[in-house]
């Protein structure tokens, strides 16, 4: 039985840019669709999805929402790496309808993701809700800026109420990206998220007696 996903897909819930299918679909992977019986889905929305790859106001409220997000980067030697970013809520900004960026601050010092960057510009970040069980994939190239080397840019970035130097500024020019299907995510809550609805409940229950 095909997945929760596919069957949407057949019923022809389009939840994807045509743009991305040109950049995830190789013919390695065209190959294995084919394989597996779902090429001819994909080849007619090929044919049909309308081309977007500009970020529009649902993306960019998405974006700026998110505290965290998962960061992939290849090294010189052709092996992936995966990091997770966080920070305060926001911390990831919109600049534009193709670009998105954050100040990276001073860590542990390995500079993975940076050294990558630096020999392959290529990314694609996965941000999640896990709340409203949603999954944004972005295709990008970075570029990685010395901090102190751009001043009116860090101006953008800052964020005054977070105690911590800002060694870089980490750039993302967008070209594709692709809402995912729900399946699978688990709801998960932060603390915050958790006091704020027993304080709700709290309060219902000393109006309701």
């Amino acid at each position: 039985m095909r997945g929760i996903c596919f069957q949407l897909l057949k019923k022809g819930n389009q939840v994807m840019a045509k743009h991305f299918m040109e950049f995830a679909f190789n013919d390695s992977v065209r190959k294995v669709q084919e394989q597996y019986g779902t090429r001819a889905p994909y080849q007619k929305m090929e044919s049909k999805t309308e081309f977007r790859n500009k970020l529009t106001w649902q993306e960019k409220g998405y974006i700026k929402n998110r505290d965290s997000f998962y960061m992939s980067s290849v090294s010189e030697d052709g092996w992936p790496y995966m990091q997770f970013r966080g920070g305060p809520k926001g911390f990831l900004k919109v600049i534009d309808e193709n670009t998105i960026g954050f100040a990276d601050f001073r860590g542990n010092g390995q500079y993975i993701s940076t050294g990558n960057f630096n020999a392959t510009k290529k990314t694609v970040l996965f941000l999640m809700d896990y709340i409203q069980q949603q999954r944004l994939k972005i295709w990008a190239e970075a570029e990685v800026l010395h901090a102190a080397d751009h001043p009116e840019l860090l101006e953008k970035f800052e964020m005054p109420d977070y105690e911590a130097t800002v060694e870089r500024i980490f750039i993302f020019k967008v070209h594709a990206f692709d809402w995912n299907c729900p399946q699978h995510i688990t709801p998960r809550y932060t603390k915050e998220e958790i006091q704020k609805g027993l304080a709700n409940l709290d309060q219902e229950l000393i109006e309701t007696n």
